[in-house]
């Protein structure tokens, strides 16, 4: 894919993705717009399906909706409230230490600068990119397996890891399309661009895809 592909690109997977679902953590920014929310939703979010995702922010934010209302909720009631999310007590105890975090260092508000937010439990690039264009508006790009992996089928970038796939796209990637790209390219992925056996007779880009590293697809 050439740099002026990205265009049409992006054209189609906004009309290809209009019958799939959103990412949980994008319905909650969009209910919401609360950069708490956002966060605690990507912490949740994280190695586990969008549709537990969804339903165990609901369950959180009806005991808790702020840092002040979180830090003092007993661990084990965390645990039992965000469960079965993936990895559910680590991330309770992330979310504990975080919420203390923002109350001490930060007064209780979520910091809308990267670095700041790495600074955070269990905080990646990934989730601090999300907290910046979901819950802030401002300028970001979220990289995660998705992103990575179809922007090198596409050959739109060559790349090792997501962090590496993040600066070659802030270097090429037309700004318009930051805040879009992680939601469109997630959301294909979980449908269409799959990392085993990619639907290619049926993606409405395979005219623009490099099909690298695709031995086998439908």
């Amino acid at each position: 894919m050439t740099d002026d592909q990205i265009h049409e690109a992006v054209s189609l997977l906004e009309e290809a993705v209009t019958g799939w679902k959103t990412p949980a953590v994008t319905i909650v920014s969009q209910r919401e717009g609360n950069p708490f929310k956002v966060l605690i939703s990507c912490i949740l979010s994280l190695r586990t399906q969008d549709r537990t995702t969804g339903a165990a922010s609901e369950r959180l934010f009806a005991l808790a909706d702020t840092p002040e209302k979180m830090m003092v909720l007993p661990r084990d009631t965390l645990e039992k409230t965000i469960y079965p999310v993936g990895f559910y007590r680590i991330k309770a105890a992330h979310i504990l230490d975080i919420c203390r975090t923002l109350d001490r260092e930060y007064g209780g508000r979520v910091p809308d600068e990267i670095d700041e937010l790495l600074k955070l439990k269990g905080v990646g690039r990934k989730t601090a990119n999300l907290v910046v264009t979901l819950g802030y508006g401002k300028p970001g790009i979220c990289v995660d397996t998705h992103v990575h992996r179809i922007c090198n089928r596409w050959g739109y970038v060559v790349t090792r890891t997501p962090e590496e796939t993040e600066f070659a796209l802030r270097e090429k990637l037309p700004r318009e399309y930051w805040q879009v790209i992680n939601d469109l390219l997630v959301t294909f992925g979980q449908n269409r661009c799959s990392p085993l056996s990619p639907r290619c007779s049926a993606c409405p880009l395979s005219h623009l895809c490099n099909r690298v590293g695709v031995g086998k697809s439908r």
